[in-house]
């Protein structure tokens, strides 16, 4: 069975209850540069911007992972990649207690204040950078769990590093906080987020559809994705959009391509006939390996590389 995953950043992303583990998700263009565990460790969570030489701080000793991606997508603000990891961890009941950007934390005071993983797996433009910081407590107010999110960019790329720590006395109800494999969903996590990150990049992945491995036929759901492109094009009855279809390398271009499009063409009479979106407001076309997002030498390169794509052809 087929998974379309990420690494948004920024379109589908899980909110869960705090009991329930969370998938922090980044835009489909993610790539896993760094990452390092240690175990036990104590992580001095930044809890203010930089004032008076120094950075508030709170310790939270215990298991601490640290890890960053890459995303080679232009455009991408340091907000756009940060707001929809914000609105996972509020959702999951962590408290937002840290929530500034380049010159509201302290430029570059802040960041040569606060832990960074190195270059060039993890790069800060001290111009244009947005840091949180997110809290769980137990009952008597002492932290248990932190997590700090820094989110860069470039001309031509984004960057984020995420820093967890979780106490051993954290509430067996708090579960760790886990990053979602890269590809696993898309950055955009509402309507208007979908919408704009469609729009920037003029293509999305529509990620976490479920098809029978070497067939076409698309699974039940239901497929948030769907659901949010049904929702855009209902508000904008002047989109026009193309479904295209890619697959890994394994076998024949004829046979894949064939593939590729009797897949897109799946999700388009699934989008036509669940939401009742008009035939002539969607294409459906396949690319076979043409187009892959990864190497197909691996199985992970392979799984990013077997996936539907929503393409913007025209908006009146």
């Amino acid at each position: 069975m087929i998974r379309a995953r990420v690494a948004a950043a920024l379109v589908g992303v899980l909110l869960a209850a705090p009991a329930a583990a969370l998938e922090l998700a980044l835009p489909s263009t993610a790539r896993l540069t760094a990452e390092r565990n240690t175990a036990p460790d104590r992580f001095a969570a930044p809890v203010g911007v930089y004032a008076e030489g120094q950075v508030a701080r709170v310790n939270v000793d215990g298991d601490v992972r640290r890890a960053a991606w890459r995303m080679d997508t232009p455009g991408l603000t340091a907000l756009q990649v940060m707001r929809p990891l914000r609105r996972q961890l509020e959702g999951a009941g962590f408290d937002i207690v840290l929530d500034c950007a380049a010159r509201e934390c302290g430029g570059f005071d802040f960041r040569f204040a606060v832990e960074v993983l190195p270059g060039p797996n993890m790069y800060v433009n001290l111009r244009a950078f947005h840091f949180i910081t997110a809290l769980r407590r137990d009952e008597d107010g002492t932290p248990t769990e932190a997590i700090s999110i820094l989110a860069s960019t470039a001309a031509t790329s984004a960057y984020v590093q995420i820093i967890q720590a979780r106490s051993a006395d954290a509430p067996e109800d708090g579960t760790p906080v886990t990053p979602a494999p890269t590809g696993a969903v898309p950055l955009a996590t509402a309507t208007e987020d979908f919408a704009a990150v469609l729009k920037a990049e003029g293509h999305l992945v529509l990620n976490r559809l479920e098809f029978e491995t070497g067939t076409s036929a698309l699974g039940p759901g239901p497929f948030a994705t769907l659901a949010r492109l049904a929702e855009l094009l209902k508000a904008e009855p002047g989109l026009r959009v193309a479904l295209v279809g890619h697959t890994d390398a394994v076998g024949s271009l004829e046979a894949n391509t064939a593939l590729s499009r009797k897949r897109a063409e799946a999700v388009r009479d699934r989008l036509v006939e669940r939401y009742a979106v008009a035939p002539n407001r969607l294409e459906a076309q396949g690319a076979g390996y043409l187009a892959p997002r990864d190497s197909n030498l691996t199985e992970a390169g392979r799984e990013q590389n077997r996936r539907v794509e929503v393409v913007v052809l025209s908006v009146q």
